[in-house]
């Protein structure tokens, strides 16, 4: 990769490492929230309260199991960063821009290969 200094790459690092941090504190919150929840006394609720509580749950599963793929892909990019793999596309081996891993700093392909892969699906 040729980024311009090595001062780049620390602010790469740094930027990975803070959003790992925070995506891990958030799913901490949410399973110290889902456990005080779950020791809440039973009230009586109506059908429209458990359909709303249900429909909750299932938003809160669905964050959770996102910000667990970005945890994964945010400890592949520190990977490739400790291994001088990153900033290189997985698909055609070119350099990451430098501007793509600054907004998107585990971006593990280039723009036109992310397009390419996007509009395939």
């Amino acid at each position: 990769m040729d980024l311009p200094t090595q001062n780049h790459l620390t602010t790469l690092r740094s930027l990975l490492t803070y959003r790992l941090h925070e995506l891990e504190s958030d799913i901490n919150a949410a399973q110290v929230h889902d456990t005080a929840v779950s020791v809440e006394p039973s009230e009586v609720r109506d059908r429209q309260d458990e359909a709303v509580r249900a429909q909750t749950g299932e938003i809160d599963e669905a964050q959770e199991r996102r910000d667990m793929e970005e945890i994964g892909l945010v400890k592949a990019a520190l990977h490739r960063l400790d291994t001088g793999t990153y900033g290189g596309c997985l698909d055609c081996g070119a350099d990451i821009g430098l501007q793509r891993l600054l907004v998107q700093p585990a971006a593990s392909r280039c723009a036109a290969c992310q397009a390419a892969r996007e509009q395939s699906k």
